[in-house]
């Protein structure tokens, strides 16, 4: 599926809520990695604000991307930025959406 590059170039970024793994499997415990590097997942919450308008976004993370110590109100930079559209059936009802990945976030905007 094709994903979208999101220029923040003119925005301002925010964690909004601290990293978190991100579970494939919350029932097992088992977490989510990178099918390219084998990185484990984490998803952090980012407030975006640009051109007067601010959106929460959950952006999925390889750790390794991931310094430590982000915790809420710390401004961000965010390295490779995507989005891409998904859909999926779940106990009969279609569900869709819109994913956010990024390679990096970085301390400081």
């Amino acid at each position: 599926m094709p994903s979208f590059k999101i220029d923040l170039s003119s925005a301002t970024v925010f964690v909004a809520t601290a990293p978190e793994p991100k579970m494939a499997n919350k029932k097992t415990g088992e977490r989510a990695v990178d099918r390219e590097t084998g990185a484990g997942l984490s998803t952090v919450g980012l407030l975006v604000s640009d051109e007067g308008e601010g959106n929460l976004y959950q952006v999925t993370v390889p750790e390794t991307g991931v310094p430590e110590g982000l915790v809420p109100g710390t401004p961000v930079s965010v390295v490779g930025l995507k989005a891409r559209d998904w859909e999926n059936e779940f106990n009969g009802q279609k569900r869709h959406g819109i994913a956010f990945r990024a390679v990096a976030i970085t301390a400081g905007a």
